[in-house]
């Protein structure tokens, strides 16, 4: 809800630091009647209201509506938390921690985060990946924007490499310089309920941004540790993320770009000053010392930050600037495209299938650019091209077409087990569920299917807890996929379904990948309660056992069961084949005005402790033979882990495991107009020795 006016006014005065007497002075009134106004004693008329608006460089609607007016660049600054008194230290965020640096994780718990905001129940969250590689002037905009000079002084400061944060600031520091780029992840989410709530109070935007381990979840959510958002922070080089909320319901009179951010570094010293570490970016507030609120943002400031939304449906944006896979699986913005769309398709397929009693709950696309190009278009993930058997059998489930017996591949058997519900302690038992009955699925698949004969475990969100392998199988089985549904994933709202949820998610660990004792489960329930959970599971891989008896799969009577043509089967042995020498792994190009192909290629390196000197060559590609071999225009630019040789050829860094560089063709050596083309190129040794 909008504020009253004496309130919006008090405020207005503190933030511009103008007294009640300049204001008077102003727009021609008595300092008493604004102090009336200020104390809620009188409320002008609306062309005193117009003047205040000017006087205080609002605009008129701002001040009618009482909510706080947008800020461009200009007013936004860091501001640096202080180091304690008493001397105590931090090492960093402990919770930063509590998960890898790697981008499936990240995938994972801020998907789950987004589920959790559901706002519509009758509609999917739909959530975008959105990376952005940033490098030259795109680069120099977003640093001016992001005050990078206030932020590179303290990072230089806080990256001490006896500290595990120190070291990690000090390599992306090392990185940032060394590559001259930097890769910013957006994650937005829409029909979420986005960072609602007070500046410092309780509510959303509080436990996102300004505090640690509070959740503020209960019932059927996901997370319950208010770990998953330090997913984000991880995942950056530097500790650093933005947020662009739109508000499910207003606050202080608007819902649009509620923007902020928050720097997470360990203890450091600066210009004498010691500082604890965090830091947020926002509007300084002028009645907190060291202090800075969100701000609501115009568009053009949005924008410079890469933080402008789509629509306003309500959800939020994070972005993940210097984003990177601590993992250290993948480097290139093509390499991490594919590992964040496989990170939310292998946690996340059953919560996209839909079916005709029940939508999909969730819908995400992947995409990548750089500096503004689209790189990778964006890609919708599809649940059954990752998991075509254990999305068929959600579908199933789904549409009421489950069967008893398997008569065709394309059948799912459905089938209960139970779950017993030990009592929580301090409740009435009175009246209480005593017994829950999951939904177990098992679909029939093919022999090449990756990691066939495995369980999946879900409940509410239908994100997959775990997924293991059944053992102790019937001789000759048809391979299979199974899920097991329980909670409020069996679609159904009952006590029994409701109390389900509450015992298994307090059996999660923080990374929510089990079902097991955990210090939670002992805390909440009576003894005992540990066990049911052990039981459920087991009950679930023997209703499996059960499920595949008499469903052998079908065979030539001569060949006998699978497992034993497997074990009799002899094959020859393959050499594993491994990459021996550089190979183009990319090329973006593009035809200049001059006619020429101004390309960027990207050469995938194997290992090897000396430097690669490769003499690149590109070729216009023709219906039949070879390509026809064109001439460079100039010399070579070396972009990123390599250098010119002074004949010409390009050096890559020893070690480096990928290298790109850019390159114009020469007009003169073409055989057809360049738009008329399509152009390769290759990456041959030179014919010289490492200087």
């Amino acid at each position: 809800m909008s504020q009253d006016f004496a309130t919006w006014l008090s405020g207005m005065l503190r933030q511009r630091e103008m007294p009640q007497k300049e204001l008077a002075q102003l727009i021609g009134v008595t300092p008493t009647a604004v102090n009336a106004w200020a104390r809620g004693r009188a409320v002008p008329r609306y062309e005193k209201i117009q003047a205040v608006a000017a006087a205080l460089g609002v605009a008129v609607e701002d001040a009618v509506s009482r909510r706080p007016p947008e800020s461009d660049g200009t007013e936004l600054s860091w501001v640096f938390q202080r180091a304690p008194e008493d001397g105590s230290r931090s090492g960093g965020n402990a919770a930063a921690y509590a998960f890898s640096a790697d981008l499936d994780v990240l995938a994972r718990e801020a998907t789950q985060n987004s589920l959790d905001e559901r706002c519509d129940e009758e509609q999917p969250v739909t959530t975008r990946l959105v990376l952005h590689e940033l490098t030259e002037n795109h680069l120099e905009d977003f640093l001016a924007a992001l005050q990078w000079e206030v932020i590179e002084r303290h990072l230089q400061k806080a990256a001490d490499p006896s500290q595990k944060a120190g070291r990690v600031l000090a390599d992306g520091l090392e990185e940032f310089r060394r590559t001259e780029r930097l890769v910013l992840l957006r994650i937005d989410d829409y029909n979420a309920r986005g960072l609602t709530g007070p500046e410092y109070g309780d509510g959303r935007f509080a436990r996102v941004v300004r505090r640690t381990l509070d959740s503020g979840k209960e019932g059927s959510q996901g997370g319950s540790y208010g770990l998953g958002k330090a997913a984000l922070w991880a995942a950056s080089r530097f500790g650093l993320v933005l947020v662009n909320s739109t508000l499910s319901e207003q606050q202080e009179g608007r819902h649009e770009r509620r923007m902020a951010g928050r720097l997470e570094l360990p203890w450091h010293a600066l210009d004498g000053e010691e500082y604890a570490g965090p830091a947020w970016f926002g509007t300084p507030d002028k009645g907190r010392e060291n202090a800075a609120r969100s701000w609501w943002s115009d568009r053009a400031t949005a924008e410079s930050l890469y933080l402008e939304r789509s629509d306003s449906a309500p959800g939020t944006s994070f972005l993940v600037v210097g984003a990177y896979d601590g993992s250290g699986d993948t480097e290139e913005l093509e390499e991490m495209h594919d590992k964040l769309a496989l990170g939310v398709a292998s946690n996340f397929w059953a919560s996209m299938v839909g079916g005709e009693l029940g939508g999909p709950l969730l819908r995400t696309t992947v995409s990548s650019w750089r500096n503004g190009k689209v790189v990778r278009s964006e890609q919708a993930i599809d649940p059954h091209r990752y998991e075509p058997a254990r999305s068929r059998a959600v579908k199933a489930f789904l549409d009421g077409r489950t069967s008893a017996e398997l008569t065709s591949r394309e059948d799912v058997l459905q089938a209960s087990v139970r779950l017993t519900l030990p009592a929580r302690k301090g409740a009435a038992t009175t009246g209480a569920p005593k017994t829950h009955d999951a939904v177990l699925l098992v679909a029939p698949t093919t022999e090449e299917e990756v990691k066939p004969d495995h369980i999946s475990y879900m409940r509410a969100t239908r994100m997959v807890v775990r997924s293991k392998r059944v053992g102790d199988l019937p001789l000759g089985h048809r391979p299979f996929q199974a899920v097991l549904l329980a909670g409020l994933a069996t679609g159904r709202r009952t006590a029994d379904a409701l109390a389900a949820e509450q015992l298994l998610r307090t059996a999660e660990p923080p990374d929510h990948n089990d079902w097991r004792g955990t210090e939670d489960l002992t805390a909440s329930y009576v003894r005992g309660a540990r066990q049911h959970v052990l039981n459920f599971k087991r009950a679930a891989e023997q209703a499996v056992r059960e499920l595949l008896k008499g469903q052998e799969e079908e065979r030539d009577p001569d060949e006998g069961p699978q497992i034993l043509r497997e074990l009799l089967t002899i094959e020859s042995p393959r050499k594993t084949r491994t990459q021996s020498f550089p190979v183009v792994h990319a090329v973006e190009g593009e035809v200049l005005a001059s006619g020429a192909w101004h390309l960027r290629v990207t050469v995938k390196l194997p290992e090897k402790e000396d430097p690669w000197i490769l003499a690149p060559v590109a070729r216009f590609v023709v219906r039949s033979g070879g390509g026809i071999p064109v001439r460079w225009a100039g010399a070579l630019v070396p972009e990123r882990d390599c250098e010119l040789t002074k004949s010409g050829n390009l050096r890559f860094r020893a070690g480096a495991r990928r290298g790109v560089f850019k390159a114009m063709t020469d007009v003169s050596s073409h055989p057809v107009a360049a738009d008329m083309s399509c152009v390769e190129v290759d990456v041959p040794r030179a014919k010289e020795n490492p200087e």
